[in-house]
């Protein structure tokens, strides 16, 4: 007759197959782990690089004088009109797929979801996303020999500029912040991550529901710069946890 200290220690033969299916599981997504660990510190470095220069020099107001920048400096333009944020969005989407990885066997129709979601959102923002063919349109503007050819490389600018400014550009914030809201509820659910990156996940996931978009003022727009702090957060929680799970014996469940 087993005692109650034996007792205590026997794993449930159910318990014990689930655990093992998780570390199979694990190891054929330990490469997706280690990438989307990297990519995570990835977007923590760039937003670190990015801040300070937004400080020091701020982002132009109008068009002419995004073209005026990068005839003075091509690359403060290009970082300007960000660059920076183009190179962590591109980190973000491989995030997303480590943690639809990492949590899909907790819930596959809301990981599902959240990578649709989050994916469909990066996609409309590279859409919009004008740095480059700014930096074209400035080029031209600068060669232009006419006022009628400046006026019209002016103009393209400037629906350039109106289009990012725009419906794709909130909905990318709107739908990246579901996607984070789904993921961090799936963290509570699961037990892979720990209760305080789920909590940082959802206000994240909050404060990107209200899109820093001209026509609705200024709060959303400070909304923006206070939004980095959880950001920062909550990759560097997401990176410590994905690079575990990519280590051949990983933890159980996430203390973070």
């Amino acid at each position: 007759m087993a005692t109650l200290a034996t007792r205590k220690t026997v794993t449930p033969k159910s318990e014990q197959e689930a655990g093992s299916h998780d570390v199979t599981a694990d190891s054929a997504w330990r490469a997706m782990y280690r990438v989307g660990g990297a990519a995570a510190l990835a977007a923590v470095a760039i937003a670190l690089i990015q801040a300070p220069i937004f400080i020091l020099y701020p982002q132009p107001a109008t068009v002419i004088g995004h073209f005026t920048q990068f005839q003075n400096n091509k690359l403060l333009g290009l970082v300007d009109l960000d660059l920076m944020l183009i190179l962590g969005t591109a980190a973000s989407a491989l995030v997303f797929l480590a943690l639809y990885a990492a949590l899909c066997r907790a819930s596959p129709s809301l990981m599902t979801i959240a990578l649709t979601f989050g994916l469909g959102g990066i996609a409309l923002f590279f859409a919009v996303q004008p740095t480059f063919s700014m930096l074209y349109l400035s080029d031209q503007y600068a060669a232009a020999t006419t006022g009628v050819q400046r006026s019209a490389f002016l103009a393209a600018g400037e629906a350039l500029w109106a289009n990012y400014n725009g419906t794709a550009l909130g909905m990318y914030f709107v739908l990246t912040g579901i996607a984070d809201l789904i993921i961090a509820v799936v963290m509570l659910r699961s037990g892979r991550f720990g209760r305080v990156t789920a909590y940082g996940g959802i206000v994240l996931g909050a404060l990107l529901l209200v899109p820093p978009l001209p026509t609705f003022g200024t709060i959303p727009l400070v909304l923006s710069y206070v939004v980095i702090v959880p950001s920062l957060i909550w990759n560097l929680l997401i990176a410590r946890r994905l690079f575990q799970l990519s280590s051949p014996e990983h933890l159980p469940t996430g203390e973070l």
